[in-house]
């Protein structure tokens, strides 16, 4: 049985300063991350982050949990049902 999951993870960062924290944290969870795209807004000053993963539904909260803990990041997760 599959118990990984398409997940899409919504990333806004209002601190850039964050970037060098965040790329670690995406690095470390490589095997799992499908793409990403970041979007610099400029007029509102902050970057958004779109994250596709394939994986389990307690590594994607996971995910959200450890970048949500670095200061000026918000994130949530959308999931598959199966």
């Amino acid at each position: 049985m599959n118990d990984k999951r398409i997940s899409l993870l919504g990333v806004i960062v209002e601190d850039n300063s964050a970037s060098d924290r965040i790329n670690k944290v995406l690095h470390a969870y490589s095997d799992v991350i499908v793409g990403r795209m970041g979007i610099p807004y400029h007029s509102r000053g902050v970057s958004i982050i779109s994250i596709v993963l394939d994986a389990a539904p307690e590594t994607a909260d996971k995910l959200a949990a450890e970048l949500g803990a670095i200061g000026g990041v918000t994130c949530n997760v959308v999931s598959s049902k199966n």
